[in-house]
C-alpha cells in the first residue's frame, strides 16, 4: 500500500520546519508567540525517547538466539557511533575553522569571573573514567527514567534484556 507524499511522517516534519523558519524571519512576533508549540513538542518528544530505546533493547536482546549475534550486533553498534562521532567532530571542526564563531567578540579575559572560572576548572577535574562509569549506573531504575539519562536508561535495558533471555532459556 503506498502512502501519499503529503500524509508521509517524514514530509509533514520538514514542511513545517520550513514553514517555522519562514515565520520565524518574517514574522518573528507570530513565531514567538508560538514558541509554547515548539516547547511542548520538544517535550513530548523527550518524553518517549527513554521508554523507546528501554523497550526496543530490551525485546531485540531478549529475542536473540545466541548471545554471540547480541555481542557482534554490539560491537558493530560500537562501530557505527563511533565512525559517525568522528565524522561530526570533523564536520565540527571544519565549520568552527571556516566560520570561527565568536571571532571579533573582543572579549578582555580581565573581565572573566576567576571564581566562576575556578568552579568549572574544578568540575573538569572531578571528570574521569571512574566518574563517567559511576554515572551511568542509576541510583534506582525510576530515577533514570524520570531524569531522562539515557545511559542509565540505555544500562538497565541491557541488563534487563540480558535476564529475560536467561529467563527464557530456563524456561524451554
Amino acid at each position: 500500500m503506498k502512502t501519499s507524499l503529503f500524509k508521509s511522517l517524514y514530509f509533514q516534519v520538514l514542511t513545517a520546519i520550513a514553514i517555522g523558519i519562514l515565520l520565524g524571519h518574517f514574522y518573528p512576533e507570530i513565531g514567538e508567540q508560538m514558541k509554547p508549540l515548539g516547547d511542548g513538542f520538544v517535550k513530548l518528544i523527550k518524553m518517549i525517547i527513554a521508554p523507546v530505546i528501554f523497550c526496543t533493547v530490551v525485546t531485540g536482546i531478549a529475542g536473540m538466539e545466541s548471545m554471540k549475534a547480541v555481542g557482534r550486533t554490539g560491537a558493530v553498534a560500537l562501530l557505527y557511533f563511533e565512525i559517525v562521532s568522528t565524522i561530526a567532530l570533523i564536520i565540527g571542526l571544519i565549520i568552527v575553522n571556516v566560520v570561527q564563531p565568536g571571532a571579533g567578540m573582543n572579549v578582555d579575559p580581565a573581565t572573566l569571573d576567576a571564581k566562576a572560572v575556578a568552579v568549572y576548572a574544578d568540575q573538569a577535574k572531578d571528570q574521569g573514567i571512574v566518574a563517567f562509569i559511576m554515572d551511568v549506573i542509576p541510583a534506582s531504575v525510576i530515577g533514570a527514567f524520570a531524569s531522562g539519562n539515557i545511559l542509565q536508561v540505555l544500562l538497565f535495558a541491557v541488563l534487563f534484556g540480558f535476564a529475560l533471555h536467561r529467563l527464557a532459556a530456563k524456561a524451554n
